[in-house]
């Protein structure tokens, strides 16, 4: 991984500051996206001082805001020609149906959205490396789940377990429509399950009953360590060159939920989400190979 590029969101915690930190041991380049700047900085003075790798540097960028993820993956291509691995990690948790400033139920446009919006950005960026690798860090929630095509934003009936598992939902058809649709075929795309793992995400946008199940479901779970170690996997293995489209979990292939299997849910979601982001041609900013 010594001189590859990695861009990576949400690494100011957690998984993703875990799989960073991981990477930047292995000599991995890191950008890191995150909405808090003075956390980005803290944030990189640490990977830096643990890994003792120098080239970590941050971009500031509010992910529920597709203004500002636009203007994120611009500074990155003003800087960077070539990206090798792109990890979309962050993720977040309402227990009240929230809006984004576009209007859309958050955990929807942070979970998913930003996903499918960053990755269509950063493609021409991708396009130029010789194994460029998208990692979509989803969860088993999404057996749960469902997409709601009709209420999206849950508007009738919210509750942030039937919002969290629509959008990781999300993140696998997304995985496996890319899949199909990629007209570069050496860009391979995975999606993985980090496990329960120990993190805060059950607390930040929760009510006081919401965050006390998660204190205590989260006593099961794994370190942030553990949970990373797929994502690195999946980020540096040359075991998993060129295979692409695939559900991860444990480092290993698994099946996804049947719901993830139906191919017109797949291709309803990437039409509404290239609506949503107003995106007229997914794969137009790169030529076919």
């Amino acid at each position: 991984m010594k001189g590859k590029l990695c861009v990576i969101t949400g690494a100011n915690a957690g998984i993703g500051y875990e799989t960073a930190l991981g990477l930047a041991k292995m000599e991995t380049d890191l950008v890191i996206i995150s909405k808090n700047e003075s956390r980005v900085k803290t944030t990189i003075d640490k990977i830096k001082t643990e890994s003792g790798h120098k080239n970590v540097e941050g971009i500031v960028a509010d992910l529920s805001s597709q203004k500002e993820i636009k203007k994120g993956a611009k500074e990155i291509l003003d800087k960077y020609t070539k990206i090798d691995v792109l990890i979309n990690n962050a993720g977040t948790w309402y227990s009240n149906l929230t809006y984004t400033d576009e209007n859309i139920e958050m955990q929807f446009a942070v979970n998913h959205l930003a996903y499918f919006y960053l990755t269509h950005l950063l493609l021409p960026a991708l396009a130029n490396s010789d194994d460029p690798r998208i990692i979509n860090v989803g969860s088993d929630s999404h057996f749960s789940g469902k997409i709601h095509f009709n209420d999206i934003n849950l508007t009738k009936k919210y509750h942030g377990l039937r919002a969290y598992s629509q959008s990781k939902l999300a993140n696998i058809l997304f995985t496996y429509e890319f899949n199909r649709r990629n007209p570069l075929k050496k860009i391979s795309i995975n999606c993985l399950q980090p496990g329960l793992v120990k993190t805060n995400i059950g607390l930040k946008h929760t009510v006081a009953l919401h965050g006390l199940a998660w204190k205590l479901r989260r006593l099961r779970g794994i370190t942030p360590a553990e949970g990373a170690e797929t994502s690195i996997y999946l980020a540096s293995s040359d075991d998993v060159k060129g295979i692409s489209g695939k559900y991860w979990d444990k480092s290993k292939m698994k099946k996804s939920s049947k719901r993830s299997y139906i191919k017109e849910d797949a291709q309803r979601l990437w039409l509404l989400s290239e609506k949503l982001c107003d995106i007229d041609d997914y794969f137009s900013v790169i030529s076919e190979e």
